[in-house]
């Protein structure tokens, strides 16, 4: 039986033995972000729209919700949600090889993972905007560590030993779980709510389908999904 990482996840932290959670990536990549055309497939408007938005909570009420600690072991490029939720954990700890890119603006959707109030607490509203607005500014290791979007940067092969270490130092001093900048998971809860939402909106807005069109036709990848939705939106939208 497949097991998901969702479902893994929980299992570890449900687990008694469990002190503090480490999640790294494989690499080269922490995590190379969401396959939109995967993950959009033909299906009722309504329920698609749905979709989106109760996954998308979903994801990032499970960072929310976990009682555990959490380290992230960032081993590389990081894109998009794993951003997103990486810093709603405890720390990030960051190998010298990766980068933290939020290609919100560029994809034409709003910020998600609470980072629409998260990111200014963390690194201030002039950081928190070169991330999240036009300029899509991708910091490397040094940099997110100068505007406190990360913890620690070291070197790629001490990475997983770093991670190991601050775990057993964090299991020791009973450390309990903390969302950096201040920010209750009541209050981020209910971000999240609103986030997921306007992300649900905008997926099916005409300039997001426009743009995934053209990306994936670019790239010499079929866009027919995207297509379709594009030209029957004026009929399916009064649906929603």
């Amino acid at each position: 039986m497949m097991v998901t990482l969702a479902e893994r996840f929980k299992e570890v932290v449900s687990d008694p033995d469990t002190k503090v959670v480490v999640l790294t990536g494989a690499d080269p990549y922490y995590c190379a972000g969401v396959n939109l055309s995967a993950t959009i497939q033909p299906m009722h408007p309504k329920k698609l729209h749905n979709m989106i938005f109760t996954s998308n909570q979903a994801v990032f009420d499970q960072f929310l919700d976990c009682p555990k600690p959490i380290i992230i072991g960032a081993n590389g490029p990081a894109i998009g949600a794993c951003v997103t939720s990486a810093t709603l954990c405890d720390a990030i700890v960051a190998s010298e090889q990766a980068t933290f890119l939020t290609p919100f603006a560029r994809l034409g959707v709003p910020p998600e993972g609470c980072s629409s109030v998260h990111f200014a607490r963390i690194m201030g509203e002039a950081n928190a905007e070169r991330m999240l607005g036009k300029e899509g500014w991708k910091p490397i290791a040094h940099e997110a560590k100068e505007v406190g979007l990360i913890k620690e940067v070291v070197p790629h092969d001490r990475l997983l030993d770093r991670c190991q270490a601050l775990g057993e130092e964090w299991a020791k001093a009973g450390k309990v779980r903390e969302i950096p900048g201040g920010g209750s998971v009541e209050e981020y809860k209910e971000v999240n709510r609103k986030e997921s939402l306007d992300l649900a909106d905008a997926f099916l807005s005409t300039k997001f389908l426009e743009g995934q069109e053209q990306f994936l036709k670019s790239k010499g990848k079929s866009a027919m999904i995207f297509t379709i939705l594009k030209h029957t939106r004026p009929l399916w939208s009064k649906l929603l």
